[in-house]
């Protein structure tokens, strides 16, 4: 199985080598290139990516063409559009590699598989889930409760790597300001005398 698999599942579940040997067969190998939609809005997302390098972003686009940020899959995570994988309907939101990524790709048939295959692993998924899920709530109210530069010292505090990383553009749109206030609040304050 391949080394960052192995680490990933080490400590969260229990496999035989057989089992190892399916989870190979299951997780496929792609290459995304910068700035590559993986799941356009409108198409239905038949895959769960789990990001071995690189990163993903889940985001919606109005009819004004404003983009809206629903989260980020970084390195050692997995994700997709969610309802529309879950419930097999076109996607609201699409997926795009905002970095030339490495990714490993599970299909909607292979997730059953190992679901029904692997002891323990629908346990695994539903952890998975959960703390994804608290994850998207504590953002949304994040969102609400927070001004913009509690917002951005959250991030700094958290997930630097997210601010020096990533482009202003999406920085601004995941924390919910605009590029402008972004740019205020890296910007180095004088000291006071």
């Amino acid at each position: 199985m391949h080394p960052v698999l192995t680490q990933y599942f080490s400590g969260k579940i229990n496999l035989s080598a057989g089992h190892e040997a399916l989870i190979e067969r299951c997780f496929k190998l792609k290459y995304a290139r910068r700035n590559e939609i993986l799941v356009p809005k409108g198409s239905v997302a038949k895959n769960i990516y789990f990001v071995i390098k690189g990163c993903l972003r889940v985001f919606l686009v109005d009819d004004n063409g404003s983009e809206s940020t629903r989260f980020l899959i970084f390195e050692n995570n997995m994700g997709t559009a969610f309802p529309s994988f879950i419930n097999g309907t076109p996607s609201l939101a699409a997926i795009q590699s905002l970095e030339a990524s490495e990714l490993f790709v599970l299909s909607r048939h292979d997730r059953d598989l190992l679901l029904k295959e692997i002891p323990g692993w629908e346990t695994m998924y539903r952890i998975g889930l959960e703390q994804d899920y608290i994850a998207s709530i504590q953002r949304i109210e994040s969102l609400i409760t927070m001004d913009s530069k509690t917002r951005y010292q959250v991030l700094m505090d958290t997930r630097p790597d997210i601010i020096r990383r990533l482009p202003n553009k999406i920085v601004a749109d995941y924390l919910g300001i605009s590029q402008e206030t972004l740019s205020r609040l890296k910007a180095p304050r004088p000291p006071k005398a």
